[in-house]
């Protein structure tokens, strides 16, 4: 298939999930009412809704009141778009197994946007996320073992370092997300995923003590960053994994 169409796969697919990243947290339906501005609450046309270029034509504007639409919308749109070229790349074929991963990928993406704005994230959409994970490749009870395992062991490094720290050093969403990286690249994998993530965190988490600020830094985006570098470069970090223990 066409990487362009691929694209314009990953595109519509953006455009849905700004609409599950707004509507879910807020318990509202997926399917009614029919998407409208934020602002003044007009049912937005279908030409007024082409992912990414109704946002360039409308120069980031309502077509009804002339407000501000928020730049995250179409960058969603964007970054779905990329990720399911990349996935496509990496895969090499647009079959069941390319829609789970991606679907897997995607949601996290979701989760990641809702962890920023919320600091939390529903269940329900974990939960998918981790079942996309456990179809993503032919071998679904290795997947599923993977997920328990990694779950698992984060369960068991959350209560002792909750205890030591005197304060929650995980939450359980972050927990959930473990199990789809667990699924998606293998507990090995998942590891370096984990200390890739922690990484990622140092800086931002460093740049709010120099400012002398506290805020509850989000890990999911940094759990599912992680995940999908290992994914990608799987190969690689392999390599890595077998020369760290030679």
């Amino acid at each position: 298939m066409d990487i362009f169409f691929i694209f314009l796969f990953g595109l519509a697919i953006g455009s849905f999930l700004n609409v599950v990243i707004y509507r879910v947290p807020l318990g509202k339906s997926l399917i009614t009412p029919p998407s409208s501005c934020p602002k003044c609450n007009t049912k937005i046309k279908p030409i007024h809704n082409i992912p990414v270029i109704s946002w360039i034509l409308l120069k980031g504007r309502c077509a009804s009141c002339g407000k501000k639409i928020s730049i995250r919308y179409p960058l969603i749109e964007l970054l779905t778009g990329i990720i399911a070229v990349l996935i496509y790349i990496k895969l090499g074929n647009f079959d069941i197994f390319y829609l789970f991963t991606f679907g897997a990928f995607a949601t996290l993406l979701a989760l990641c946007m809702i962890d920023f704005d919320y600091k939390a994230v529903p269940d329900s959409l974990n939960l998918l996320a981790l079942t996309f994970a456990f179809f993503h490749s032919p071998e679904v009870l290795e997947n599923f073992k993977n997920a328990l395992l990694m779950m698992g062991g984060m369960s068991l490094v959350r209560y002792y370092v909750s205890y030591f720290l005197k304060r929650e050093a995980m939450g359980e969403g972050d927990i959930i997300v473990g199990g789809t990286m667990g699924a998606l690249v293998g507990i090995k994998l998942a590891v370096l995923s984990l200390f890739i993530a922690a990484l990622l965190a140092i800086i931002p988490s460093l740049y709010f003590r120099l400012q002398k600020k506290e805020p509850e830094l989000p890990f999911i985006p940094f759990l599912a960053l992680g995940t999908f570098i290992v994914w990608y470069f799987d190969s690689y970090f392999e390599e890595i994994w077998r020369i760290i223990y030679e």
